[in-house]
């Protein structure tokens, strides 16, 4: 059977960060998690619809037949008759032990989430006149985000009349980003918005 896969989901993970560091994780192209349906899945007398297409517990093709028929070959096994392809015309059923069917649709589902890829959006704030000092610590965060292969969002804050001179934020946002030229690539180059202007990076 085919097993449905979920919507996108996002795993959030906590992280130690420097002041003026923050954190947002965003689902990726990765693998999605495959999500658990089976509560929505009809099975013996939830079944209404007569006649099925009906599968036997070793996957073999037992025909088209009516359902009291498909319920009582299901019983005689000891197992359940399961509607897997509801949509189909007519209605596909199998019989299986449903219990062990849930089990193993569960087990697949965990195991998609541990494969589940995350990338995590990484915000660096910086300033227009931002002393050495600090533009070397926080480049050197943006620097370790990149290397592991996150996304980065460098932010340039303005103060009151400093909004009035963008060109002083976007030379330190150049300087940002050829400073982490080896390791990112810019993908959205000094926007400005507000009391802000944003450039995001890229691993390469």
């Amino acid at each position: 059977m085919t097993v449905p896969r979920a919507p996108w989901g996002t795993d959030v993970r906590a992280d130690s960060v420097h002041p003026g560091v923050r954190i947002s994780v965003f689902p990726s192209g990765g693998a999605p998690a495959i999500q658990d349906t089976t509560k929505r899945v009809r099975i013996n007398r939830q079944i209404r619809i007569s006649p099925l297409r009906v599968i036997g517990a070793d996957g073999s093709q037992l025909g088209i037949m009516e359902l009291d028929k498909a319920l009582s070959m299901s019983e005689e096994a000891g197992l359940d008759l399961v509607e897997v392809a509801p949509m189909a015309r007519p209605p596909v059923v199998r019989i299986m032990d449903y219990g062990k069917y849930k089990f193993e649709m569960a087990k697949q589902a965990r195991q998609a989430r541990k494969k589940q890829h995350v990338i995590e959006l990484k915000e660096v704030k910086f300033r227009p006149g931002i002393d050495d000092h600090d533009f070397d610590t926080k480049t050197k965060h943006a620097r370790r985000f990149l290397e592991e292969k996150n996304q980065v969002k460098v932010t340039m804050m303005f103060r009151g009349r400093q909004v009035a001179h963008p060109e002083l934020g976007q030379a330190v946002l150049e300087k940002v980003a050829a400073a982490l030229a080896d390791v990112g690539k810019v993908q959205t180059m000094g926007r400005l918005e507000g009391k802000s202007m944003t450039m995001i990076l890229t691993p390469k």
